[in-house]
């Protein structure tokens, strides 16, 4: 194993200290590196990838609950090497590589180095990249629970079900699909027509282009009712869902509002067949440990749609916010 790296006292870090400001709002500063607790490890970061939750935090989505405190750093999703680690910690040295999720409280990934919890880390395996790693978290990891909302089964255990992805070629999209093809289901997806090819090529068996009257609609061109949906957009009402769903068919809503919010306490009060089911991530290391083996056999893949170094982050921060990457927004360090 390499030597382990050092940490200096400060770190170069990209932060904002209010609400508001987009790419403009963002800062790059040199601050202190911080220290591991007990049950942390200090990681020199390699790569991060930025989420849409993470300029919509910026813009006050859950204000006043997050930031919990200004100047914020943003950022959860990393790939790293440990620098140090905590007193508590047993599963992990100096020198490992790893992926990890930081804590969404604190932030920290667009900077040199972050502290993350001994939970929420696993160890990188030399078949994938930093980048790819950094990918998976947030956007991986809402789909893989999202699959398993409706059921969904990777042992080859599952029902043939028949599924809707929305925004399939967005980052978390882009895993459904895979995710959904691993579980044998029927898969109709949305996208622009530009990335049409490329999502039937990662297992969509029907592919729609959004802006078309057809994509606009959701119908599937076989005529099937959707069992599920999985709906990573935004802008979609139920009136459209509710034409192409089965009996008793479920919207799975990754981007939930208050409306839909609303929407869903309303189906469930009045045991109505079909429903509209808001679903937010809830981390946890075995899923991630799950992703990392699909990548590192070849199963799924984590598509980079560009990258950026810290140094042009507001570049990054842009083109995340204009809502048309393919695959994944990474920083790297």
């Amino acid at each position: 194993m390499a030597a382990a790296p050092t940490a200096p006292p400060t770190m170069r870090a990209v932060q904002y200290d209010a609400y508001g400001g987009g790419a403009a709002g963002l800062k790059h500063v040199e601050v202190p590196v911080p220290s591991p607790n007990k049950n942390e490890l200090l990681l020199k970061l390699e790569a991060a990838a930025i989420n849409p939750v993470d300029w919509k935090l910026q813009q006050g989505l859950l204000r006043p609950l997050l930031p919990r405190k200004f100047p914020f750093i943003p950022g959860t999703d990393v790939a790293g090497v440990v620098v140090a680690v905590g007193s508590c910690v047993t599963g992990f040295q100096a020198g490992d590589h790893v992926v990890a999720m930081l804590n969404s409280l604190y932030g920290g990934g667009l900077a040199e180095y972050a502290v993350a919890s001994e939970s929420l880390t696993i160890k990188r395996p030399p078949e994938i990249s930093a980048a790819e790693g950094a990918g998976l978290p947030v956007a991986a990891g809402t789909a893989l629970q999202a699959l398993r909302a409706i059921g969904a089964k990777f042992d080859g255990t599952g029902k043939p079900l028949n599924v809707l992805i929305t925004a399939a070629s967005g980052g978390v999209g882009l895993y459904a699909v895979q995710l959904a093809r691993l579980a044998g289901l029927h898969i109709t997806a949305t996208c622009g027509a530009r990335n049409m090819q490329l999502v039937r090529s990662l297992g969509a068996d029907e592919v729609l282009d959004y802006r078309t009257p057809e994509g606009a609609s959701l119908k599937s061109p076989s005529g099937k009712k959707y069992d599920y949906v999985v709906h990573c957009a935004v802008g979609i009402s139920w009136s459209t869902f509710e034409p192409v769903l089965s009996e008793s068919g479920k919207v799975i809503d990754l981007t939930p509002n208050f409306a839909a919010i609303l929407k869903s306490t309303l189906h469930r009060v009045t045991f109505a067949r079909k429903q509209l089911v808001p679903l937010l991530l809830s981390p946890n290391k075995a899923d991630l440990e799950f992703l990392v083996g699909l990548l590192r056999n070849g199963k799924m893949k984590s598509l980079i749609d560009s990258s950026f170094p810290l140094s042009n982050v507001m570049k990054a921060w842009e083109k995340s916010i204009e809502g048309h990457a393919t695959g994944k927004i990474i920083v790297e360090m």
